[in-house]
């Protein structure tokens, strides 16, 4: 979006006639977008391609850490990030309201029936449809992508690795079943027997193939012109719902990678011994050699190993290549160490604790390290 709807207006007493109206604003923009879209893209899936690019591009080149400092110096992250997930939910259910008005029953049945190439060809009432998905859409994944950079987590949108990560944190993209699960609980209690229904019955056949992402945010969607009677109200709750969620989401994944990445900076920034703390901080993660990795484990460890490198100029290849650590060959590394290294202790006892309580395992090798430490 421009800066109407994630911009424009940061604070609760914005009134409505002045958030309506920007929201007018942002979806005309829309139309225009949706309105290059041919029958092919709406039924490929397609579609959601040519939005991340529309979305993202232009965007992120003016959004960055200092751009919201010029706004908001002095304030802390989490009262910004709050603030902007109940603008984005306000924005959103509006635009629900000022779409739900043209929605229509046969909207799903139409999209099994599209084809061709020709933007002409789409009917005006599933480009109606679309443009609600495409604010929507666009939406959350701008709203997403502002909470990383307000948590200064590094994120490069040209990356395609960095890009699906902030597509599955803006949609809480997990597995259909999970898509599915939480749009019912969204609805609104009275209405859920009525959309259960609807989405075990034939109305989505036309989305089954769909890619991924396309096809999650079309059930998302199609449930709002599915069910007579209750399409405005509906629309409005769910678009408010589904951004609420995606901000959420959003804030609790970002802020705690931002929670490992402050814990690997201090890591890095006291340690005096980088290279062994690299060896000492695998070993307490691997101390448990049969369970998997658990994912702060790894996200440490990555920037850890980056942070090591822009800082202290230490790559370590050998261990780059570890496959099965030895402990036997750590041991022998801070044995070979001369000196206090009670920098490497305190890094080691902040691993053992990134991912919750500490394991027997790690406390085994822990107490081996104090011991060792102390003779040295």
């Amino acid at each position: 979006m421009t800066d109407a709807p994630t911009h424009a207006a940061d604070t609760d007493e914005a009134d409505d006639a002045t958030d309506q109206k920007v929201v007018e604003q942002e979806q005309a923009e829309v139309k225009d977008f949706v309105k290059g879209l041919s029958a092919d893209d709406i039924k490929s899936g397609n579609w959601f391609t040519k939005l991340a690019a529309h979305a993202m591009n232009s965007y992120t080149e003016k959004v960055d850490w200092q751009y919201f400092q010029d706004r908001y110096a002095g304030v802390p992250a989490d009262a910004i990030v709050d603030q902007r997930i109940k603008m984005a939910a306000r924005y959103a259910a509006l635009e629900g309201g000022l779409s739900a008005g043209a929605y229509t029953a046969t909207v799903a049945a139409t999209i099994g029936s599209l084809g061709g190439a020709s933007p002409a060809t789409v009917p005006a009432a599933v480009a109606t449809m679309m443009v609600d998905v495409a604010f929507t859409t666009q939406l959350q994944l701008r709203l997403a992508y502002d909470i990383s950079v307000l948590y200064r987590v590094p994120l490069d949108v040209h990356d395609p690795e960095d890009l699906w990560k902030l597509i599955r944190v803006a949609f809480t993209i997990k597995s259909g079943e999970a898509a599915r699960e939480g749009v019912v609980k969204a609805v609104p209690a009275l209405v859920r027997p009525l959309a259960k229904r609807f989405y075990s019955g034939s109305a989505l056949t036309a989305g089954k193939a769909l890619p991924v992402v396309g096809k999650h945010l079309l059930q998302r969607n199609v449930i709002k012109i599915g069910i007579p009677l209750v399409g405005v109200p509906l629309a409005v709750l769910l678009n408010r719902y589904t951004t609420l969620l995606a901000g959420r989401h959003a804030r609790a994944v970002f802020r705690n990678e931002a929670r490992v990445i402050e814990l690997a900076e201090g890591m890095s920034e006291r340690s005096r011994h980088p290279q062994l703390m690299l060896w000492v901080a695998w070993l307490v993660l691997r101390a448990n050699a049969n369970a998997k990795i658990a994912d702060d484990e790894a996200l440490l460890m990555r920037h850890l190993v980056r942070l090591v490198r822009e800082r202290h100029e230490v790559v370590d290849e050998q261990l780059a290549h570890v496959v099965d650590i030895d402990p036997a060959e750590v041991w022998k590394r801070v044995d070979a160490e001369p000196g206090d290294l009670g920098d490497v202790l305190d890094a080691a006892e902040r691993v053992a604790t990134v991912d919750g309580d500490v394991n027997s395992r790690e406390k085994a090798v822990l107490a081996e390290l104090r011991e060792r430490c102390r003779r040295s």
